[in-house]
């Protein structure tokens, strides 16, 4: 009996492996259509491609040329999104706010990121 329930849970180990590898692939294929200017982020934001359902905003944002974790930081900071936030869990909001800011329009109003008075406390220091 143990030896079939180690089976399962090494065939399930190596499914999890193989799953987490096609991920990987498809992500740095991803950043690389982005870094060479075929893809932009815009459209993958938009998009919402299953490769990047759970991968960091900020990692996606880098993999632009010439953007670093500073100008990332900024842009995010300015639509209300967390760096960390996963792209696949960004609100239409967040989304449109995301879209507008990277294409270089002004922030619509209901878009305008919302702030606590502790965050605006904080950000102001």
């Amino acid at each position: 009996m143990g030896d079939t329930v180690m089976a399962k849970g090494g065939q399930q180990h190596l499914r999890a492996l193989e799953s987490a590898n096609r991920v990987r692939l498809a992500r740095a294929a991803l950043k690389r259509r982005i870094a060479a200017g075929a893809l932009t982020v815009t459209e993958v934001v938009l998009g919402g491609a299953w490769e990047v359902h759970s991968m960091r905003i900020n990692e996606l944002l880098m993999s632009q040329k010439r953007w670093g974790q500073a100008r990332c930081r900024r842009l995010l900071l300015s639509v209300g999104v967390p760096e960390n936030k996963p792209v696949g869990s960004l609100t239409e909001r967040q989304r449109r706010a995301l879209v507008a800011v990277l294409a270089g329009d002004p922030l619509p109003p209901d878009a305008a990121p919302t702030f606590t008075s502790r965050s605006r406390a904080l950000s102001l220091a």
